[in-house]
């Protein structure tokens, strides 16, 4: 039986470190290579082989494939959404030529599965607001929604058209204890806990009012391996799956924050990030992902907040 050996692109990143992590404990150390343009991450130091990699380099990218007989690839490196504003001929670029880097050396070399994240963010002004469908208007605003949309249909037309075994999940915001944010526009249900913690107070970049779909980050990387790890006929849907964990406001995350901390105080200084966030959905269906390879979310606010505010007090 062949040997599945794992290359984890953007390691260092919000996903990257705890999905490598998640990924070492089940295909064993050895097998999963981790690989960024930066620095390793702390958490991933010791754990298991490390490569320093710029996805942009296809040569170096298919070299790397073939010395590690890499039998599957998580692109997870991109430039985020409020981050891609602020240059977006270089988020368009990178966002789109490292995912077709990595769909043409599957191609080429015949690789067994290939995960790439999409998002939210594939959804505009347009779409519905509230259990967002799977099916629906998708017109993005912002050049990382447009990316991450392009993305989709490059992943379903090398399904269709090479037979490539590549699976997708559009990620709401995510939160997490472990890593930093990466520059996206739910950053703030992250930064929220971190300040509570030594601060005392916010000041959010959101209205109160704003609903957006989060999930926390156990539940992210479980959805991952999960789609991963299921039958290749069980995942008909070659875009990207829905995904959703729970949604709130920065005025509902604050009051889940006071019950734990009544001293702390939440400020509002809406800002460009306000017009990305009023183009999402406030809540998403996730029905065929529930009903094709039987996804649950675990966590809601309450559960993370408990959580979150344990492991950063440690």
């Amino acid at each position: 039986m062949k040997k599945d050996k794992i290359l984890v692109i953007g390691a260092c990143g919000q996903i990257g470190v705890e999905l490598t992590l998640a990924l070492r404990k089940m295909y064993g150390d050895q097998n999963v290579v981790a690989s960024d343009l930066r620095e390793e991450h702390e958490l991933l130091k010791g754990s298991g082989p490390y490569v320093s990699l710029d996805v942009m380099n296809k040569e170096m990218l298919h070299v790397l494939v073939i010395r590690h007989n890499i039998t599957q690839i998580y692109l997870l490196a991109a430039i985020l959404s409020a981050t891609g504003e602020k240059n977006p001929l270089l988020a368009w670029h990178i966002n789109m030529q490292s995912l077709l880097n990595v769909l043409d050396i599957a191609k080429e070399e015949g690789l067994d599965k290939i995960y790439w994240p999409s998002s939210i963010a594939v959804f505009g002004p347009n779409s519905p607001k509230a259990d967002t469908e799977q099916h629906t208007i998708i017109e993005p605003t912002t050049i990382y929604g447009i990316s991450k949309f392009a993305g989709e249909r490059w992943c379903e037309y090398y399904n269709h058209r090479y037979g490539i075994d590549v699976r997708s999940l559009r990620y709401p915001g995510l939160i997490s204890y472990k890593s930093a944010p990466g520059g996206g526009t739910t950053d703030y249900a992250v930064e929220i806990y971190h300040e509570a913690l030594e601060e005392g107070k916010y000041e959010c970049f959101l209205r109160e009012d704003t609903y957006l779909p989060m999930m926390y980050m156990p539940d992210a990387i479980r959805a991952t391996i999960e789609l991963m790890e299921a039958d290749a006929a069980r995942v008909k849907i070659r875009s990207a799956y829905n995904l959703s964990g729970m949604s709130f406001s920065p005025k509902e995350i604050s009051e889940e924050i006071k019950k734990h901390i009544p001293s702390f105080t939440i400020s509002y200084e809406p800002d460009y990030r306000q017009q990305i966030a009023d183009g999402w959905p406030q809540s998403i269906d996730d029905s065929a992902a529930r009903e094709q390879w039987g996804w649950k979310p675990e966590y809601d606010l309450e559960k993370m907040t408990v959580d979150m505010l344990k492991n950063l007090k440690k």
